[in-house]
């Protein structure tokens, strides 16, 4: 039976899979996840997608949400740097891609375009530049 999205679908909702409620004593992380398997898929931030994608949590669900927001900004940023919800979801598994050819296809275009001007295309980017760690990523998915 598929399952229709709403305003107010959660990932527990679509995986049919509720959690138990955290520890007191459990890391920040894995209370944060909890919370956002609860929290409707409409309400996520570019920072929850890079939290849940980042810890492959509700992929099937988020990867497509994700994959919108980087089609108009690619170097959208969560709470860290410019491009960190791109370093998740370029990480994620190729099996992770299995229903999202055609998405795929699209941000890889863009992605080609990016890579290839400022400031990525700098030949001076030293090997612990952002800009040039992140630039490998997006090399090594366009050549998957």
């Amino acid at each position: 039976m598929r399952t229709t999205l709403t305003a107010v679908t959660t990932i527990e909702q679509l995986e049919r899979d509720v959690w138990p409620a955290p520890d007191p004593d459990d890391t920040f992380l894995v209370r944060r996840c909890t919370e956002l398997r609860r929290k409707p898929l409409a309400e996520f931030t570019v920072e929850d997608l890079r939290i849940m994608l980042g810890q492959e949590i509700g992929v099937p669900a988020l990867l497509p949400l994700a994959i919108q927001v980087l089609l108009r900004d690619p170097m959208a940023e969560g709470d860290y740097y410019p491009g960190d919800l791109l370093r998740n979801v370029l990480r994620l598994p190729d099996s992770a891609w299995s229903n999202l050819r055609a998405d795929r296809k699209r941000l890889a275009s863009v992605l080609a375009k990016l890579v290839a001007g400022p400031p990525f295309s700098d030949p001076g980017l030293r090997p612990r530049d952002p800009y040039r760690e992140l630039r490998d990523v997006i090399l090594r998915f366009l050549g998957r």
